[in-house]
């Protein structure tokens, strides 16, 4: 692992505080790390989310059978289910 280092203002971190012990965190790097792979994946499931929709617009225009969108459809809502199959916080 590498340390990144930041700065956070008082009232963030006041903040942060507060709830990192109520959800299980022991620790704020703990939190902070789980707060950023979720944001990261939230971010992935948007590219996500353009490419089906441009893939979409692109084979609406070729005549795509419901079939084939179907698919598409499956295929993305796998993708999404992989990426937050994980247990839910207490």
């Amino acid at each position: 692992m590498k340390l990144v280092n930041i700065k956070l203002s008082e009232d963030l971190l006041t903040q942060v505080d507060e709830i990192y012990t109520q959800f299980g965190f022991s620790n704020r790097t703990e939190f902070i790390r789980n707060a950023l792979r979720e944001k990261v994946e939230e971010y992935k499931l948007k590219q996500d989310i353009k490419k089906l929709r441009k893939a979409y617009g692109i084979f609406k225009h070729k005549q795509t059978t419901e079939e084939e969108y179907e698919k598409m459809r499956e295929e993305g809502f796998k993708k999404f289910a992989a990426r937050f199959n994980k247990p839910p916080l207490d």
